[in-house]
């Protein structure tokens, strides 16, 4: 698999890695052995890049990568995330204190003295601009708790604020065929001052994958049903923010552009590697075949990108783009 590296990272990783949110909890059940063995076939085609976070499950998420860790041995680059098990999302819950008590735990749950890399969970706004935040993290990274940190974010404008910071490593953002502010200024933005982008949600929570229709029900236990209005977190974070049935007919307009004997969710990420700047694009799975198939993607011949802008312009731009 193709290896990127931005400066600050300081680490080539392959630009397929997984996202382990549905290891945890949010997505309907994966039952452990499932668990374990999609991850072992995820590296096994070349990802070394898995991104987990406390809050997912409880902490499940991340046991269970550190149980991957334990059984695969060196080569696997893992981030996490801190601060959304504050009860309630407050600037000043993002302190020294609440950092290292979540930096312990999440330590204890991946079985590993050093961190790779730490994000900051889509705080309030004005964390990122707060000067004790990243005194702290300087101090965890002296410390060897974290070898590098970042953040994950909501907006553009956080990114921004994150990448003027001179030891930030990283910024995860959602970044699909359905969300392409983050192309005018957060990718060059980092891409100038070494900063990797991690591109979250790039299936735009399933509906990239082509396999969903008006018909398509979810369980009472995914947030693709209770979250489809923004009433349990960021309405973002679910398909992208934009209307389902908006989704279904943008799905259709891209899907004379699939490669032959490719699918549907591997040209969505094909067109995600392509973006200048990006590091890795983390898509999830729920087992072992579609770990499999994300990382074909990495295989894949350019797409056409103007073709994706088009779509996204007539029908996906009015309804997210000013919005995050």
């Amino acid at each position: 698999m193709e290896k990127r590296i931005a400066g600050r990272l300081n680490r080539q990783v392959g630009v397929v890695g997984l996202g382990c949110w549905q290891l945890g909890a949010d997505w309907g059940e994966v039952d452990e052995s499932e668990a374990l063995a999609l991850l072992h076939a995820a590296a096994d085609t070349g990802v070394d890049f898995f991104d987990t976070a406390d809050v997912y499950g409880d902490g499940r998420s991340e046991t269970l990568v550190g149980r991957f860790l334990k059984e695969r041995g060196d080569g696997v680059f893992v981030a996490t995330k801190m601060g959304r098990r504050l009860p309630a999302q407050t600037t000043e819950g993002y302190n020294r204190e609440n950092f290292l008590a979540w930096n312990d735990r999440s330590r204890r749950n991946l079985g590993v003295d050093t961190l790779d890399l730490v994000q900051l969970h889509c705080p309030p706004t004005p964390v990122y601009s707060r000067d004790e935040v990243y005194d702290t993290l300087d101090e965890m990274v002296e410390q060897q708790r974290i070898a590098a940190y970042g953040v994950s974010v909501e907006r553009v404008e956080e990114a921004l604020e994150a990448i003027r910071r001179p030891h930030v490593a990283s910024v995860q953002i959602i970044l699909n065929a359905f969300r392409l502010k983050p192309l005018e200024e957060v990718l060059p933005a980092a891409a100038e001052a070494g900063v990797a982008i991690i591109a979250r949600v790039p299936l735009a929570s399933g509906l990239l994958t082509g396999k969903y229709d008006k018909a398509t029900t979810f369980g009472a236990d995914d947030h693709r049903n209770y979250n489809r209005n923004g009433e349990a977190f960021d309405v973002g974070e679910t398909f992208s923010g934009v209307p389902y049935e908006v989704g279904l007919e943008a799905v259709e307009r891209l899907r004379p552009l699939v490669p032959d004997g490719a699918t549907m969710a591997q040209f969505a990420l094909r067109w995600i590697v392509d973006q200048p700047g990006v590091t890795v694009v983390i898509p999830g799975a729920r087992n072992v075949s579609q770990a499999r198939a994300n990382s074909g993607a990495a295989d894949l011949q350019p797409v056409d990108g103007k073709a994706v802008a088009a779509v996204y312009d007539e029908l996906i731009r009015p309804h997210v783009h000013d919005r995050w």
